[in-house]
């Protein structure tokens, strides 16, 4: 992976994170970090599951691999959120 491919994985784990805090209710306490690195991850594995389905091959923008993305960062923020909140009340 070359210095193009980090910085694109940069950017959409920032979009993603971004779209997976979104949906989560409430405010959380996460860095911009943990958001992209969350995003980064959520994007990766959201790609892996949509390949395993066929839903990767589509033509046009694939809209159901990215709503796998988003619920995966949402999920990942949620977890995240709570795992750093306990951390914080003790």
């Amino acid at each position: 992976m070359g210095i193009g491919g980090i910085i694109s994985a940069i950017v959409v784990g920032a979009i993603i994170g971004a779209l997976g805090r979104l949906v989560v209710r409430g405010r959380q306490k996460i860095s911009i970090i943990a958001t992209i690195l969350i995003g980064i991850v959520a994007a990766l594995i959201g790609t892996w599951i949509a390949s395993l389905v066929g839903w990767d091959t589509t033509d046009g923008p694939d809209v159901l691999e990215i709503v796998i993305q988003v619920a995966l960062a949402a999920l990942f923020v949620a977890l995240y959120a709570g795992y750093a909140g306990k951390g914080r009340r003790r």
